[in-house]
């Protein structure tokens, strides 16, 4: 597994372009760039593999690598202001509890069912957010992102906008306890549809693909713009708005017609790709219902991968994340949500298909 490429091939890759729009009637060329077939590497929360996640800097870094898409998790503001965290408990993530400041912010709260107690973005204005600086969530795992704490500040949508623009890569926001923030008085879904279409994204034209875990958010954002939209499903559970019984049922052949009504994919936990050693019927079962499929997550460490994979028993350690992703492209998927983008990017170039 290679941490780096040379610099020709980078220039080479940030001059290819993105995935070709879904069969079922989303068909176009999209905005700044030329269609392509091939699977779609998608940096997830940036290339945090190599830096705190959800920062510019992760976000660079992986346009640098050649990702096609740079993934911001969506959470908003006191003042409204979407910007990106994996959660909207930050105290994992950030340096919020260094700040006496903030000290009687610290809250406990209810998020679809889950009791947690800390700091929340929406306790926070941008301004008061901005003080804070992020922090690597995982340091025993990633010990050379812990070196980058205290350098990065918290990026607003907008800024990743701007930077995607800049760099003619896409972006592929996941709307973060959509029921939940609308309980509250902070509903997202028409701000991030606003703050696209301002920036000229409207259509399935667009470099932007939506996500969400909740269904019922992601009907609301269909009859509100033509963005592809992804419904992510898990391998347990159901959805936090309570839409359908499971995530189970959302995956039978029934089940993923009804996504691909409102849908252009699934973006399935990795695992669900197997049974055993042996693949699953999941991603003929999407392809034939008119869905794409871009499951998560590929990460290089041991402890993250499957165990044909693994490398040794420290669970830090770099496993085979290329054979890991290169098993899952032989069936067909068609893009990939990976800390690594570099390795993906690699590894897709490298791949002959199914």
């Amino acid at each position: 597994m290679s941490a780096m490429v040379s610099l020709p091939c980078l220039m080479l890759v940030s001059l290819l372009s993105f995935a070709s729009a879904a069969a079922t009637g989303q068909d176009a060329a999209m905005t700044h760039v030329t269609l392509k077939s091939r699977p779609i590497v998608i940096a997830h929360r940036g290339a945090s593999g190599y830096r705190p996640e959800h920062t510019i800097a992760a976000y660079k870094l992986a346009i640098a690598q050649g990702a096609d898409f740079i993934e911001p998790d969506l959470v908003p503001t006191k003042d409204d202001v979407l910007v990106a965290r994996h959660e909207n408990e930050i105290s994992e993530t950030t340096d919020v509890a260094d700040h006496p400041e903030f000290a009687d912010r610290r809250a406990t709260k209810t998020i679809d069912g889950t009791t947690q107690t800390g700091w929340f973005v929406e306790d926070f204005t941008l301004a008061e957010l901005k003080t804070l600086r992020a922090r690597e969530r995982l340091p025993q795992l990633r010990p050379a992102n812990a070196a980058h704490d205290g350098q990065f500040a918290i990026p607003t949508l907008a800024e990743i906008i701007t930077l995607a623009k800049a760099h003619h890569v896409g972006i592929y926001p996941e709307t973060k306890h959509p029921t939940y923030f609308a309980h509250i008085g902070h509903p997202t879904d028409a701000l991030l549809v606003k703050q696209l279409q301002a920036a000229g994204w409207n259509d399935a034209r667009a470099p932007v693909f939506i996500q969400s875990f909740e269904v019922d958010n992601l009907k609301r954002i269909h009859a509100m713009t033509g963005i592809r939209l992804i419904q992510l499903v898990a391998g347990t559970g159901a959805p936090a708005d309570g839409a359908t019984p499971s995530y189970a049922a959302m995956l039978t052949p029934a089940g993923l017609r009804d996504i691909a009504v409102y849908a252009y994919g699934i973006g399935p936990d990795k695992a669900q790709l197997w049974d055993g050693d042996a693949p699953t019927t999941l991603v003929a079962d999407a392809h034939a219902a008119g869905v794409r499929v871009h499951p998560w997550t590929y990460r290089a460490e041991n402890i993250f991968l499957r165990a044909p994979f693994r490398r040794g028993n420290d669970r830090a350690a770099h496993g085979d994340l290329s054979g890991e992703i290169a098993a899952a492209l032989a069936q067909g998927i068609d893009g990939f949500f990976t800390d690594f983008p570099v390795v993906g990017v690699e590894t897709r170039n490298a791949a002959k298909g199914p």
